[in-house]
């Protein structure tokens, strides 16, 4: 939830909002001066998105 900027009361549809943001802002291609950080958060960011999706996580 820290990762994506969420309290745990999130929706699921609030999560996946600020997933797209998120994705969207560190997209490694989309920050070419600094795309290893951007390579860094955007993991950090999917690996959240997916955990967080997944129901029986």
């Amino acid at each position: 939830y820290e990762v994506l900027g969420m309290k745990r009361s999130a929706s699921h549809d609030d999560v996946k909002k600020s997933y797209h943001k998120l994705a969207l802002k560190w997209h490694p291609d989309k920050n070419p001066s600094n795309k290893v950080e951007a390579k860094k958060k955007f993991r950090a960011i999917t690996e959240a998105y997916k955990v967080l999706s997944d129901a029986e996580k």
